[in-house]
């Protein structure tokens, strides 16, 4: 009878182990699918943390061309100033009239009168080349237009006496403009 006493005690705790061994499988089975779900948050957060990183290097980089881009707009405004500074002091075309040439006659019509970019140059060469002869005639009047060669003297000699007036002022600018590229274009 001592050894059947041993037996049910034994199986008693054979039984209690079995149901702690299930209990335990449980528990491990929960603590590895949590384990699972953590390396996943790890690799989550490392792919996080380089794209992060990655947006931080173009965030530098932008930056840097955002810098570069306000020293160019600033010395572009420099630039400009010099250029208008430039411009003032350079002597104003003057728009004259000659005692013979009149009013352009203005059509009665319902809508305005359009003059295009090619019409005010055609005409404002006519008038120069009207000056121009009027200079190489005698002072009495305006004389007939010099075939060939006479033409051509005068209107060469009229513009060298223009080209010297401006020459510095052109030097200016060239100089100014140069300048603008080397600033704008450096880095």
């Amino acid at each position: 009878m001592a050894g059947m006493i041993m037996d049910a005690v034994l199986m008693l705790l054979l039984v209690a182990a079995v149901g702690y061994g299930v209990k335990l499988e449980r528990k491990l089975t929960a603590l590895r699918a949590g384990q699972l779900a953590f390396a996943q948050a790890v690799t989550d957060l490392n792919a996080a943390a380089g794209r992060a990183e990655a947006a931080l290097a173009t965030l530098r980089a932008s930056g840097q061309e955002t810098d570069l881009l306000h020293d160019r707009i600033i010395k572009a405004r420099e630039v400009k100033q010099q250029l208008e500074a430039l411009i003032a002091r350079g002597p104003a075309p003057v728009a004259r009239r000659t005692e013979d040439e009149a009013p352009a006659p203005v059509a009665a019509t319902s809508s305005p009168i359009v003059v295009t970019e090619e019409d005010d140059r055609a005409r404002r060469m006519a008038a120069l080349a009207e000056r121009i002869q009027g200079l190489a005639g005698p002072s009495g009047g305006r004389r007939a237009a010099a075939p060939g060669r006479d033409n051509v003297a005068s209107i060469v000699q009229a513009l060298s006496a223009g080209r010297s007036a401006n020459q510095t002022a052109k030097q200016n600018l060239n100089a100014a403009r140069r300048n603008l590229d080397d600033d704008l274009f450096a880095a």
